[in-house]
């Protein structure tokens, strides 16, 4: 069973499919990445069509407890990225 996929290996992916030199393929994967990231801070969400929406959302702060040792400790407030995915992606996934 596969638990990661690098970098590395979607460049190779890319590389192989498209014929592009390495580096450009490293490039544009990079340039995906970095648009993604700026889209999504600045509009708080992204929907790539037939693969799913991916929304920056606000957390407060709350306390939070050690199980192990029930040690209370206060969880700062961050934002996080949630992922739905698309109808289509879902159905891939299932069939």
């Amino acid at each position: 069973m596969r638990v990661n996929l690098t970098k590395k290996e979607i460049v190779n992916s890319i590389y192989m499919q498209l014929g592009f030199s390495k580096k450009i393929c490293e490039n544009l994967l990079e340039d995906f990445f970095l648009i993604l990231l700026e889209e999504l801070k600045i509009n708080k969400k992204v929907k790539i069509s037939k693969f799913g929406t991916f929304i920056l959302r606000h957390k407060k702060s709350r306390i939070g407890r050690n199980p192990k040792t029930l040690e209370k400790k206060i969880i700062n407030e961050r934002h996080v990225v949630l992922f739905k995915p698309s109808k289509e992606l879902k159905n891939y996934i299932n069939e």
